[in-house]
């Protein structure tokens, strides 16, 4: 895989430990993170724990959670990528308020699912999402993934979907 990952609007590369503040103002807000793993994190130290997951992650499988950097300001807005749980490959993205609404979602997701079906030759993609995170629903949707169930992540309910690599049918 290639870094950066391009879009019209973003750039996907690997996280770096140079970016725990600006990650952080992302990760330590509780509305963008009431969807996502156990909540906000509080202190820097923790966002930073995560970047070094991540970064570990990349090195391990080649595929992780990415900076989010938008094109036209070089701001550092969320992730979005690939991650592996239980065996499967899950795709993830977390934006900044200030750019929910604006195709981000669906245009990181889109680069993602491409790199897993192309570059990764995965046979499916699996997105976990909570049943009240309707916006995200509606990306995955557009996507093409179907629901196929519910699973307990964390002690949350989370809805499962699925897409398949038409390539590998």
């Amino acid at each position: 895989m290639d870094f950066p990952l391009i879009s019209e609007r973003l750039l996907l590369r690997p996280f770096g430990l140079g970016d725990v503040a600006a990650a952080h103002r992302v990760y330590s807000d509780e509305r963008v993170m009431r969807w996502v793993g156990s909540g906000p994190v509080v202190r820097p130290e923790q966002t930073e724990a995560m970047l070094t997951g991540y970064i570990r992650h990349q090195e391990r499988f080649g595929f992780s959670f990415w900076a989010a950097i938008e094109r036209s300001s070089g701001e550092l807005i969320g992730d979005a990528g690939l991650y592996t749980r239980a065996g499967e490959v899950e795709l993830g993205y977390t934006l900044a308020e200030e750019h929910w609404g604006k195709g981000y979602g669906t245009e990181a997701a889109t680069v993602c699912v491409h790199e897993a079906f192309t570059d990764l030759v995965l046979p499916h993609l699996d997105a976990l999402i909570r049943p009240e995170n309707e916006a995200s629903v509606a990306v995955v949707r557009k996507l093409g993934f179907e629901e196929s169930g519910q699973v307990v992540i964390q002690g949350s309910p989370h809805r499962l979907f699925r897409l398949r690599n038409c390539a590998d049918a």
